[in-house]
């Protein structure tokens, strides 16, 4: 990434055969002002127009539950079923989903826009071939991650031949707060935004946020922003250790980041010193292709 002729009625005041006056038109500003009315069984688009709501729906789908019937997604949403079922007709009609053993599943259209991203999403074009190089260079595995919005999210990943499996692999949000992907970015967003993130972030009870008051949260990120990377050891993935530098976009707004990942020992034996090198050269080749 969301997302109606009869006689004219005579007024109970108009004496028969009086001619009756036109009746005032309201001014233009009145009728723009004028807010539509929500169809039944939906809210007002104010703060989420219904097509965000339906496409929303799709979020429902899981591993653990990846058929679901209509009812099922009405409870979810909060909608009534009537409602969702007008939603699973149209997300139907447009292959987003399947009707499955009495319920539906996620369907064909997504397959293809998720090839459609990877072939035409300008960062994912830029870094694609720099990312495969310092793959095959160091033999590890490099990833790319993406902002949007209050989400980060893996976009793309060169694999280094490991065939490991990533707790926080493409596709999947990362921890805003937890993670070298993450602190790369976050590191370098405006103050301001910085620090609304991390406010929202502790008032939904978000444990990275609440680990750390405001102060020492941006102390650390002065620090990662200073040092023009991020490196940690084990806080996604058990074992593994992370180096993360920013990718800027043609405004020079930090868009997302791009890490080398890999075992304890083996980073070790590759020396930090020259990855961290590397991982920044080949950041600064996307972000300056990206201009």
């Amino acid at each position: 990434m969301s997302k109606l002729s009869k006689a004219k009625p005579r007024p109970r005041n108009q004496v028969i055969g009086q001619a009756q006056r036109p009746a005032r038109k309201p001014a233009k500003s009145q009728i723009s002002a004028r807010k539509p009315v929500a169809t039944r069984g939906e809210k007002s688009d104010e703060g989420g127009s219904s097509l965000s709501r339906m496409l929303g729906t799709l979020q429902f789908f899981s591993r653990a539950e990846p058929v679901l019937s209509a009812e099922a997604i009405a409870e979810r949403a909060g909608v009534p079923t009537s409602t969702a079922y007008r939603y699973v007709k149209q997300l139907t009609n447009a292959g987003l989903l399947i009707r499955w053993k009495g319920g539906f599943a996620l369907g064909p259209r997504i397959m293809e826009l998720d090839l459609q991203i990877r072939e035409c999403d300008p960062v994912i074009v830029a870094a694609a071939e720099p990312m495969a190089e310092l793959s095959r260079q160091t033999g590890l595995e490099v990833l790319l991650s993406k902002l949007y919005g209050r989400t980060i999210i893996t976009v793309h990943i060169e694999t280094g031949g490991s065939g490991r499996t990533l707790k926080f692999g493409r596709g999947r949000p990362l921890p805003l707060f937890r993670g070298s992907s993450s602190k790369s970015i976050v590191a370098f967003l405006p103050a301001a935004r910085l620090r609304k993130l991390h406010e929202e972030a502790r008032a939904n009870g978000d444990k990275d946020a609440l680990a750390q008051d405001w102060p020492t949260f941006y102390e650390a990120m002065l620090s990662t922003r200073k040092a023009g990377y991020s490196l940690t050891k084990g806080e996604l993935n058990s074992g593994i250790e992370g180096i993360s530098a920013p990718i800027f976009g043609g405004d020079r707004d930090v868009i997302g980041s791009l890490t080398l990942i890999g075992d304890l020992g083996r980073m070790a034996m590759l020396r930090e010193e020259a990855l961290i090198e590397v991982v920044q050269k080949t950041t600064d080749l996307i972000s300056e292709s990206l201009k």
